[in-house]
């Protein structure tokens, strides 16, 4: 039996698999195309009940009222805000690239580049044969302070587990806090660890860090040994957000692509984020104070929200 419900407004809704091709991997956001805005508290409510890590809004600027044109075909600046299950966030990667791609790819924009109003300033996404890149902020991390060190080891400890920790650093425009393990390390230890969400709330209150960084130094092999392998290796925690593991994180990256960039002497990081769904992020560190993050996407998912 169907039910009809009068008044009800019906807007397209997309999810897509961003940082990878294979679809089931990577990290899956929802994009919500609008000609016209939400009220915050419907964006949050839809953001809740769809339960991905992040739901993309996005709405062309400058609508006039004589344009006869289908926007999303020819328009080039769009609105773009990110919700999590519990909040707006300011800056989120996987899901700037999967609204690229809806735009790119689903409905069929004809522009090279596009740019996006966002908390963050102007974000551009462009193509770049089958990748798209995401023009982002750099957001260097920078040894604790003496009283942030001393604040923050029991959460480093609870995320960490018994694994070595080479260093801990913090991003302070992101709340995000870096901890790279020590060599000894393996990948396989990385993607092991299980860090309790409800453990690391208990052992900070989110004033410092919204997010936990744990990384690795890569392996990179010689052409004649096979793929060239990664520069890195990391994941992310960010139970603060209400996101107690996020499967790949763009803006994770515009914190460790200037961090091992300058360990690594190397301004191109080929980066994997070992998260049970997995996925790859291209970081390109510019002398500008920017990052390009570089990456695929794939569409999984189209329909209607009634709301």
């Amino acid at each position: 039996m169907t039910t009809h419900r009068s008044n009800s407004m019906k807007v397209e809704v997309y999810t897509v698999d961003a940082f990878t091709d294979k679809a089931f991997s990577g990290n899956p956001a929802a994009v919500i195309p609008l000609m016209q805005p939400l009220d915050e508290e419907t964006q949050q409510q839809v953001a809740a009940e769809l339960n991905l890590s992040e739901t993309a809004y996005v709405i062309p600027t400058s609508l006039e009222v004589t344009d006869t044109s289908d926007p999303w075909h020819t328009h080039g600046r769009f609105s773009l805000r990110w919700f999590t299950p519990t909040n707006e966030v300011p800056l989120c990667g996987h899901a700037t690239l999967a609204t690229a791609y809806v735009l790119f790819h689903c409905l069929g924009n004809i522009k090279e580049q596009i740019e996006f109003e966002t908390l963050s300033g102007v974000l551009v996404a462009r193509r770049e044969g089958s990748h798209i890149v995401l023009d982002f902020p750099s957001n260097p991390p920078r040894p604790l302070t003496q009283e942030e060190e001393v604040a923050l080891t029991s959460l480093v400890k609870a995320t960490a587990g018994d694994l070595k920790v080479e260093q801990v650093q913090l991003s302070p425009t992101t709340k995000k806090l870096l901890v790279r393990l020590n060599h000894s390390c393996t990948r396989q230890q990385l993607e092991a660890l299980r860090p309790d969400p409800s453990s690391l709330l208990t052992h900070h209150n989110g004033s410092l860090v919204k997010g936990i960084i744990l990384t690795l130094k890569g392996e990179l092999t010689g052409k004649d040994k096979g793929p060239p392998g990664y520069h890195c290796f990391s994941r992310y925690f960010a139970p603060w957000n209400g996101i107690p593991e996020d499967p790949v994180t763009g803006s994770a990256h515009t914190v460790l692509g200037p961090y091992w960039s300058q360990e690594l002497q190397t301004t191109t990081l080929s980066c994997r984020q070992v998260s049970q769904r997995g996925g790859d992020v291209v970081v390109r560190v510019r002398d500008d104070g920017r990052v390009d993050l570089s990456g695929l996407a794939i569409n999984v998912l189209e329909g209607w929200l009634h709301l």
